[in-house]
């Protein structure tokens, strides 16, 4: 008896997260501005700052290209664990599957960019907790 096999295609799931996490946090009545942020968003490798106008297009929502010195400095500007910005480079560039948005530093991407401000260390324990239970 022949039986159909039919294959099953994940289409992973994309969203301009890198652009969302730095915009929660640069631009008019943000915590920093663009200047700001760009004096102290420093690649701790190399010593590469993105300029004030990268830091604007990256908030307006314009094209600009991921690289690892540019996650390096936003994650140092932005005052979180490298992976996690690389996580959100990844979702933006690549995406993900589904199933790996359940632990480790993606998870705690879709947590921090699903929090406001406001309860983002809360969120953050609970994404972590959550990795370690997972």
């Amino acid at each position: 008896m022949d039986v159909a096999v039919r294959e099953v295609t994940v289409v992973p799931e994309q969203r301009d997260a890198l652009t969302e996490l730095v915009q929660q946090h640069v631009g008019i009545g943000k915590r920093w501005s663009t200047r700001d942020f760009s004096e102290i968003a420093v690649d701790p490798d190399s010593g590469w700052s993105p300029s004030k106008s990268l830091v604007g297009k990256i908030i307006a929502g314009n094209g600009y290209t991921i690289t690892p010195p540019l996650v390096s400095a936003l994650a140092a500007g932005l005052g979180l664990p490298r992976e996690v910005v690389a996580a959100a480079a990844h979702f933006q560039v690549i995406g993900y599957a589904e199933s790996e948005l359940a632990g480790g530093a993606p998870a705690i991407l879709i947590h921090r960019l699903d929090a406001s401000l406001a309860d983002a260390p809360k969120s953050r324990a609970v994404a972590e907790r959550w990795d370690e239970e997972g």
